[in-house]
């Protein structure tokens, strides 16, 4: 449902979507997905995106239609348009690994990809995995790239407190760790941070996001801290 919320979002801003790795759930829906969109103002805007949200609805997979609450958990990553970025990685820490993945379903604007090259930088564990249409070599530029944005992030995070508290709260998903719950059977959204809240979550979920990020990109602006 996140998903496809963000996907019309994006097609309203006009911003190019492309999909590199997906992992379909067991039974349904996605278990992780990583993109890339590129647009004006796409890094800011979705950084306001960042954490956990929560959703609470009666399940349509649940006979006795009991209300279910589930997470899911959001990133952002702004990628480096060339290799010559900031952080230099010795090859010693990366370890390679090029091999061919069947494409799975794609969405809407998005490209279903076959190809992969993953990437682990071993001493801090983090992974990409990038697949697409194009070379080997070109998703292995990109990988690396994403790799270093997201090391780039970490020193980042060590000398900004909120940042590191921001990515504490993004890491545990669970109830109280929320950024914004979409309530469908009280019919609302509310996000935790700045308190602002609409009470049409359908439209919403229809890619209606911008107003959300607006009243956070206020919030930080002011310079409060805490949640409404």
């Amino acid at each position: 449902m996140l998903f496809r919320m963000y996907l019309k979002y994006w097609e309203r801003q006009g911003w190019d979507v492309s999909e590199l790795e997906r992992t379909d759930g067991e039974q349904a829906g996605i278990r992780s997905i990583t993109l890339v969109v590129k647009g004006a103002y796409a890094t800011g805007m979705m950084n306001c995106e960042v954490g956990v949200h929560r959703l609470v609805r009666v399940s349509p997979f649940d006979a006795n239609a009991r209300r279910h609450t589930s997470f899911a958990s959001v990133d952002v990553t702004p990628v480096f348009e060339n290799e010559g970025a900031e952080i230099e990685i010795p090859e010693a820490d990366l370890e390679i690994i090029a091999f061919v993945r069947a494409s799975g379903p794609g969405g809407q604007n998005v490209n279903k990809v076959a190809s992969a090259i993953r990437v682990t930088h071993k001493p801090s564990g983090l992974q990409v995995v990038c697949t697409s249409e194009r070379s080997q070599v070109q998703n292995r530029a990109l990988a690396l790239n994403l790799i270093k944005a997201k090391l780039q992030r970490l020193e980042e995070a060590k000398r900004d407190a909120e940042l590191a508290k921001l990515y504490g709260e993004k890491g545990e998903i669970s109830f109280g760790s929320q950024i914004r719950s979409y309530v469908m059977d009280d019919r609302r959204v509310k996000d935790h941070r700045n308190g602002y809240e609409v009470f049409q979550p359908d439209r919403v979920l229809d890619g209606d996001v911008q107003p959300f990020i607006d009243a956070q990109l206020r919030f930080k602006a002011l310079g409060k801290s805490g949640k409404g």
